[in-house]
């Protein structure tokens, strides 16, 4: 039987407590970086429910719009997405490798962003998908986000697609260590420096000014010397063809597909889509706004993904 802790390419296994799902579900939702929208209609509720009843092994793909309701920002929202906030844009994969203050300015803004970052919890949709997977009813799980909120909500048949920003590798040697340890070395490199942040962006980053990164530190990996690079797919780089082959071999063993707070702009994951069009699976789309995918879908659902999945009844098949 294949695992997420054997396959190389798949998400190694980050050691989260699990959240109980009316621990979570009784905190109101951050609704700062969610665009407006109307509560869900009973005749879309009873279309998913359908949907979802009708699958047996659901494969799901998740965006950044399901952890808006955690409180952390995606791009593309109208009106509250880094890109309608601001004209500042995320860095680039070959940016990074070929410019120390690049590297430098990236570091920084991420070392003052990460304590808030890393606090962010899984909302009341991780946690229903992590519930239907232990139904029997989610076959596997591919988020496009590197936030860590499935990890932390208990989902295990999981493909992290872009990685986790809660990972660290050297460039050089490969060398993985956890995000945590580095914000450690960060500290003992920067006793006294400080900066204020200046608004907040998608995946742990902040805006600051180049003044104030000028003098920031960044360490080099303890055991070669080499770069370090958060373990994520930045913009401009590729998925691994083993990490994409494998999410195809479990697409291939789905009979339906769910979207989750994605607008599939990114073709990193919009291939999969394509795939299960091509299989002719059926596909049900719950995201506010359109998507590249609204033209083929069997379903299309303009709600809060944490607002909606809750009202999906699974039933226990051992019950």
């Amino acid at each position: 039987m294949f695992s997420a802790r054997k396959m190389s390419g798949v998400c190694r296994a980050i050691r989260f407590h699990h959240f109980r799902s009316h621990s979570v579900s009784r905190t109101s939702p951050n609704l700062a970086f969610v665009p407006a929208c109307l509560p869900p209609d009973p005749l879309d509720v009873e279309e998913l429910q359908r949907f979802v009843s009708n699958s047996k092994r659901l494969f799901v793909m998740t965006g950044a719009g399901i952890s808006t309701e955690s409180g952390i920002p995606d791009y593309r929202s109208e009106g509250v997405g880094l890109y309608a906030r601001t004209d500042r844009r995320p860095i680039q994969h070959a940016e990074f490798v070929r410019s120390a203050s690049a590297r430098q300015r990236y570091w920084a803004r991420n070392f003052v962003g990460w304590p808030q970052f890393s606090s962010h919890q899984p909302n009341r949709a991780h946690l229903v998908l992590r519930d239907w997977e232990k139904l029997g009813k989610l076959h596997w799980l591919v988020t496009q986000n590197v936030d860590a909120l499935h990890a932390k909500a208990g989902s295990q048949r999981m493909t992290e697609l872009h990685g986790c920003t809660h990972r660290v590798f050297c460039l050089d040697c490969g060398d993985q260590i956890l995000r945590s340890e580095l914000q450690e070395h960060f500290e003992a490199l920067n006793p006294s420096w400080k900066a204020e942040a200046f608004g907040v962006a998608p995946d742990g980053d902040v805006f600051l000014t180049d003044e104030q990164v000028r003098n920031f530190q960044v360490p080099a990996c303890r055991k070669c010397g080499g770069i370090l690079k958060p373990d994520v797919t930045f913009f401009g780089d590729t998925v691994s063809r083993e990490k994409v082959d494998f999410v195809h071999q479990r697409l291939a063993e789905s009979d339906s597909m769910l979207v989750a707070g994605s607008s599939m702009q990114v073709y990193s994951g919009y291939r999969f889509a394509l795939a299960a069009r091509e299989k002719q699976l059926p596909i049900a789309i719950l995201n506010i706004g359109p998507t590249r995918l609204d033209h083929f879908a069997s379903l299309k659902l303009n709600s809060r993904c944490g607002e909606l999945l809750p009202l999906i009844v699974v039933n226990d098949p051992t019950s």
